[in-house]
């Protein structure tokens, strides 16, 4: 876990507390939000003085989270532990969010998984499991937070990744999923947009990470470097204290998406214009 404070990303400085007038008092609910960027996120929010809630699947994690959150921000924040892929767990998080608060600034659909394997090898069954999670999971929590969102003219944020751009090799099922996360997010900037609700999608590349993750690799005759974080992508580990900081002026500025690299939307729009070049491209940088 990367501690919080002040940190560089790109040249750039960050001050943890200059968003404290804007989010003081405001209601903010992150999925995922006891480990990982998802806890980076939440705690940027809970030292800008907002109001917070953390949803997350193991609930002696949730509540440890919650209270370290607590402790380091000198503010309460509430744990709750739910499944975001059973309804039943949705309608929970969100009849505690309008019991509490009775109402909900920013939603961050963070919560999330990424896979290995080749494509012929995925079968259907991990394709819909990955996509009842990282696609379903962020249909559930926003529609269940669209109400209380439109009235406040808040935020949804949905956590992407490089992959909801540019497809890679040996992900299975994950750009699939990722790929319909950002298309769900233009749906609702073009039909809620004009209500007044913010939709931002962050679209990153690896997560620096203290102890690096290495995903295992099931199947035969895949490089041992797809094992590694945006599997084997060429490009720096992103300091998540940095983009969760980045994440809170894009909203303050209600911008609708966020790319980093920023070099990444040149392979995208390469990929668009001339997709035999963007697949080299992915090749050679992969």
């Amino acid at each position: 876990m990367v501690k919080s404070g002040t940190c560089r990303q790109n040249g750039q400085q960050e001050d943890m507390h200059s968003y404290s007038h804007f989010w003081k008092d405001k209601v903010v609910l992150v999925t995922g939000g006891s480990s990982g960027l998802g806890r980076i996120i939440a705690e940027k929010f809970c030292r800008s003085g907002a109001n917070l809630i953390i949803a997350a699947l193991e609930k002696t994690d949730v509540e440890k989270a919650a209270a370290e959150m607590s402790a380091a921000c000198g503010t309460a924040v509430l744990p709750v532990h739910a499944d975001i892929t059973r309804q039943a767990d949705i309608d929970r998080i969100f009849d505690t969010v309008k019991n509490r608060f009775n109402r909900l600034d920013v939603l961050v659909n963070n919560a999330g998984r990424s896979m290995r394997g080749k494509i012929l090898d995925t079968a259907p069954e991990q394709f819909q499991a990955l996509f009842d999670l990282n696609v379903l999971g962020t249909i559930r929590c926003t529609r269940a937070a669209a109400p209380m969102l439109l009235e406040k003219k808040g935020h949804v944020v949905n956590i992407g990744s490089l992959a909801a751009k540019s497809a890679a090799r040996f992900v299975g099922a994950y750009p699939v999923s990722k790929f319909a996360v950002a298309a769900y997010s233009q749906q609702l900037r073009l039909e809620l947009g004009p209500e007044n609700l913010h939709v931002l999608l962050v679209c990153p590349g690896p997560i620096k990470r203290d102890n690096e993750r290495l995903y295992p690799l099931e199947d035969t005759g895949i490089p041992e470097s797809a094992r590694k974080p945006g599997a084997g992508v060429k490009t720096g580990l992103i300091d998540p204290d940095w983009l969760a900081g980045q994440i809170l002026t894009y909203c303050e500025k209600r911008k609708p998406e966020l790319v980093v690299p920023g070099k990444a939307r040149i392979l995208f729009a390469l990929s668009q214009l001339f997709p035999s070049l963007g697949d080299w491209l992915v090749k050679k940088n992969t």
